[in-house]
């Protein structure tokens, strides 16, 4: 059984920092990516941040600079580190895995997602 489960959304002034926290259940033979996106209302879900399985990271242009991307030495952990946090930041963000796992096969697997909203 897959599932990715998010913590760590909530309310923040501008300027404040939040840590995204997606702990993966499941057992994967391979993973190809993982990484946090993000969508606001009106908008198209966005790549946040992505690692692949050469960790390579990727970040958005918009929270590059002010955002990390980390993962558990048991690699069953990802973490997103947002600091200096904009009201553009606020979205719905959610932790995605694509890779292959025991039950599930090949696919992408996604969390249900947090809040994160910064407003003054």
């Amino acid at each position: 059984q897959v599932q990715l489960v998010e913590s760590g959304g909530g309310l923040v002034q501008p300027g404040g920092s939040l840590k995204l926290s997606c702990v993966v259940f499941g057992s994967f033979v391979s993973v190809v990516g993982m990484g946090w996106y993000r969508q606001a209302p009106g908008k198209h879900r966005e790549s946040v941040a992505v690692v692949t399985s050469t960790s390579n990271i990727t970040y958005a242009d918009s929270v590059n600079g002010r955002f990390t991307l980390s993962k558990g030495n048991a690699k069953n952990t990802v973490y997103l580190q947002m600091n200096s946090l904009k009201p553009e930041d606020t979205a719905f963000y959610s932790c995605h895995v694509r890779g292959y796992e025991e039950s599930g096969g090949w696919g992408d697997f996604w969390g249900q997602g947090t809040q994160v909203t910064v407003s003054s």
